[in-house]
Formats: structure tokens, sequence, C-alpha cells
């Protein structure tokens, strides 16, 4: 089986108080997968700008091949505006259109799909038609479905997100996407009966929900799993939700323990969390490194 995992979506410039940095769930996906090791393809567009060269220029010098990142002749690169709350929380400004809104659906991505054992996937990409059918074509592949759900006001409409939550195998949100989820299928209740029953409703065979500085939980195959998460100084959350799937997948495909999985998604989070951007420089001995340290400082607790 070829190792290669598609990573369909948004690429940006997050434009944090401090400056710009590149950007964008799918990208960030693919980053870390890359240094865990994972193969990794970005589907996305760009504008035919001086924003949207650097951004390709970026990716080509992370060692990431840029071949599907389309250059979208009328449409601007995408730029975002990140606002850090007193406790460095992120809340997003995303414009629109923009040339991630238009991702053809051309013979060379319909191609190497065919090559690839994962789709990585959002919901913030499909807010508008064109790109959202072309998402939903290649969601019809015979390969491993996860979706990193990203409900961005106003970008969050039901009838969108639900479709595709229903095309997924694994499904990854935050405790505030759950509940709002929840609410759309009437499910009502404390934690665990919320993602028990959307587990089941879904019928998936991995739901995963991060809780910020609380940790993680994974439902997979019907067994839950909780991880209370490792305690650090937070410099800003971009980014960390990517981090940390990128962190489960990495482990996922090597076949390891989910408790191992999620162990390492946590620290992978959290890691980010306490860096500035959604790609701080790392290798796996740094993470390595910073998991042992948690346990013997008593910094991360399992449950």
């Amino acid at each position: 089986m070829n190792s290669s995992v598609l990573c369909f979506g948004e690429v940006l410039w997050d434009n944090l108080p401090s400056g710009p940095l590149p950007g964008g769930a799918p990208m960030n996906v693919a980053l870390h997968l890359k240094r865990f090791g994972i193969s990794s393809i970005i589907a996305s567009s760009v504008g035919n700008d001086e924003k949207g060269t650097a951004l390709v220029s970026f990716l080509k010098n992370a060692g990431m091949d840029t071949s599907y990142i389309q250059i979208h002749d009328s449409l601007p690169t995408s730029e975002v505006l990140v606002h850090l709350n007193e406790k460095n929380n992120a809340t997003f400004e995303i414009c629109e259109p923009v040339a991630w809104d238009e991702i053809q659906l051309t013979s060379e991505l319909a191609g190497v799909i065919k090559n690839c054992q994962a789709l990585v996937y959002g919901s913030l990409a499909s807010r508008n038609l064109h790109t959202r059918e072309t998402l939903v074509k290649l969601l019809d592949s015979k390969i491993l479905r996860i979706m990193d759900v990203n409900l961005r006001p106003p970008f969050d409409k039901q009838e969108i997100v639900i479709p595709l939550l229903k095309k997924a195998d694994i499904v990854k949100l935050n405790i505030d996407e759950l509940v709002k989820i929840c609410k759309w299928f009437n499910i009502k209740g404390e934690f665990e009966i919320l993602i028990n029953n959307l587990y089941n409703l879904l019928k998936i065979k991995t739901l995963i929900i991060t809780k910020g500085e609380h940790g993680a939980s994974i439902i997979h195959e019907g067994k839950l799993y909780s991880h209370q998460g490792y305690i650090v100084k937070v410099a800003d959350t971009v980014g960390a939700g990517d981090a940390f799937l990128a962190g489960f997948l990495a482990a996922f495909f090597d076949k390891r323990k989910i408790s191992e999985a999620l162990d390492e998604a946590c620290a992978i989070g959290a890691f980010v969390a306490s860096k500035q951007g959604a790609v701080p420089d790392y290798d796996i001995k740094t993470i390595n490194d910073f998991i042992k340290c948690g346990i013997e400082n008593n910094h991360c607790r399992t449950i």
C-alpha cells in the first residue's frame, strides 16, 4: 500500500499580532506528517500574486511537493486575521472569496489520490460549492477518509458539514464543535453521552475529541481512551489541533496502540501550542524529550 496521505483544502497566511506566518489546517497536517516521516501531499490553490508565490516557496523550502497547489488567475491568496485572547487562544477572521474556494478536480489530482492510503479534509474549504464538489468526488475514492472538522463561523453550516461527516472513517473535532454538532442531531447529556451517541450515529471507525488544556478523548472501535494532556505555557493555539491530528495519524499508521497514539498526539499538540505559529521547528527527538520531561515532572496525566 502506498504510504502517501493527501491533505486537501486551504493554504493561507495567518496574520498574527506578531506578523504573518504560513497556515491552513490541511497544510499544517501535511507538514507535521512529513516531520513524522509520513509521505504527504497538499492539494489546494493560491492566487497569482506575491503572497501565493511566497507560500509556494515556503512549501518547497520545507521539502513539500507543490505539484498539486493550483494557481488561480483571478482570486487572491488567502489571508486570515488571527485574534488572541488573554489566554492566547485564537479566533479567526477569514476572507472570501479566495483561491482555495475554487480548487479544480484536475486529471492530475484525480490520478494522485488513487495512489494514496488516506485523504485528510476539513469543513472550511467546502464553504463554497466549487471546492466542495471537487472534495465530494475525491471522497468517492476507496481510501481511508479523515475529517478534521474546523467550524469557523459563519462558515459552519449544518447542511454542508453533516454530509462530509457521513463520508468519513475518522473524525476529529474539538469540544466546542462536539457540543454544536450534537445539538444538530438533538443529542444531549454529559461528555461521555455526547461522544458515545455521536460515534454510534456516525457509524465511524474512530472519533477524536480535543479538549484544549484538558487533553483529549478517543473512541476507537467502540472503546474509549482519554488523556489529560501536557501542561505548557501557551504561546498561541494556532495549529495545535492540526499537530495533534498528525501525531495521532503517524502512530496510527505505524499500527501502534491507540493509547500510545493519543499520548503522542497530546504531546505534539501541547508542544506546538507552546510555540509561536502553526508549524514551529522540531524533530522527533524533540517531541520524545518533551514527553519524557513531561512524565518525569508530572506535567501530564492519563486516565
